[in-house]
């Protein structure tokens, strides 16, 4: 049994209630100041004042004491939503997008996510790891502990299972917990191109049923927008995947409003993800149902569209997480302070709002909140320590990234994530 004590420090962390935070509760936010909390074997023990952690505690052995120098403490930051598992970059395509093409155009032309596609099919399974693993350990410097990675560059068995077996590997090798989503329905391949409702046929009689016996993938994701799938396109391959024991998600109302965040709530879908065009008559169906909007201003930022309304999500009641949405193409970002920022500064969270979105509700998002998320006994000591006095740094101090260290599990990471 390893005991370690974390003190001298300024604890903020959402308190999970065993539901997702929504409303007013969203802002809610445990705040220890000079606060310890002891870990053993990787778990919390317990977590509060000093006086209150140290009681009773004389006669045991402390193996190790971090001294956090007063300095702000909070959850290690779950990202939710990533496409990190890629072959090559399109920086060609921001140049495209910064002269007026627009993203939807761009596919049209062969081009985002198609070519993508046509990259990841060609490259071996060593460099697709070698990329993956690079990106996942740039967003653990950046404080990620835990993480989503979505498959859906592959567009056909084979290479589907690639990526789910490189992202199995990157969870494997790493010190991240890693959640695997399968996205074959990411858009309709060429060689289906004047046939999608094939290529919905070969996700629902092959696809599914092999990314069920590879078990790897815990969630199903569609992409629900004009030009890839539609809303009843989409319902049929989520009601298979569901069928076959995956949860499902939804990119959702992503440039258009094209109902798929009213499709997430019909489906009872965990997260409904983007929803910058969601209409207010499908948020409220969004609250209604418990779904989770997993919101990706990094992706608006590099669109240079209107950000995801979230001051009207949680009024009406929807629990709201935020993610990167690291990709190649629409946002090439690993970093959730940067993403915090954002979510303070240009859709109108308070710094709680922010924290518990990054934190607990994006672990609720992957089902991981039992383990991650908040700082609460039983769980795992995911924690990082901030250069600032509260959440608050993460938006004051722009463009940087002032986590100082990570901890995962109660150990201290190095740049590389060793221990």
């Amino acid at each position: 049994m390893i005991l370690k004590l974390i003190r001298n420090a300024h604890f903020f962390t959402p308190v999970d209630n065993g539901m997702p935070q929504a409303g007013n509760s969203q802002r809610r936010v445990a705040d220890f100041e000079q606060g310890a909390m002891l870990v053993c074997d990787g778990l919390i023990e317990r977590i509060g004042t000093e006086p209150e952690v140290l009681a009773d505690i004389q006669a045991r052995q402390i193996d190790e004491e971090v001294d956090c120098g007063g300095k702000c403490v909070i959850p290690g930051f779950v990202d939710p939503h990533t496409h990190m598992c890629f072959a090559v970059r399109r920086e060609s395509e921001f140049g495209l997008r910064l002269t007026g093409m627009s993203y939807l155009d761009i596919l049209k032309a062969g081009g985002g996510i198609l070519s993508s596609v046509i990259a990841i099919r060609k490259t071996s399974e060593k460099n697709l790891f070698e990329v993956t693993l690079k990106n996942a350990l740039s967003a653990l410097r950046f404080g990620t502990t835990t993480l989503e990675i979505k498959s859906g560059y592959g567009l056909n068995t084979e290479t589907e299972l690639k990526m789910l077996s490189v992202i199995a590997r990157v969870s494997r090798q790493t010190p991240l917990d890693v959640v695997a989503t399968f996205m074959g329905a990411h858009a309709i391949p060429e060689e289906y191109r004047n046939k999608p409702d094939d290529y919905v046929d070969l996700l629902i009689t092959e696809m599914i049923p092999a990314v069920r016996h590879q078990n790897i993938a815990r969630y199903c994701d569609v992409f629900c927008e004009d030009g890839v799938f539609s809303v009843e396109q989409s319902r049929i391959i989520l009601n298979a995947a569901g069928s076959a024991g995956f949860g499902v998600k939804i990119h959702a109302d992503e440039v258009h409003d094209m109902g798929g965040a009213g499709l997430a709530a019909e489906l009872r879908a965990v997260s409904a993800e983007h929803l910058l065009a969601a209409s207010d008559a499908n948020i409220a169906k969004l609250a209604t149902a418990g779904t989770i909007a997993v919101l990706l201003p990094g992706t608006a930022y590099s669109l240079q569209k209107p950000y995801a309304r979230a001051r009207d999500m949680i009024t009406a009641g929807v629990p709201v997480a935020i993610a990167t949405d690291c990709n190649p193409g629409s946002c090439f970002t690993e970093s959730m302070p940067f993403v915090f920022g954002l979510s303070v500064m240009n859709m109108g969270l308070t710094p709680e709002e922010a924290l518990t979105a990054a934190t607990l509700n994006a672990a609720y998002a992957i089902g991981m909140a039992d383990r991650v998320g908040s700082l609460d006994i039983g769980k795992q000591a995911d924690f990082l320590i901030l250069d600032g006095e509260s959440p608050a740094i993460l938006a004051y101090h722009a463009g940087v990234s002032p986590v100082v260290e990570v901890y995962k599990k109660g150990e201290r990471l190095k740049t590389d994530g060793t221990t």
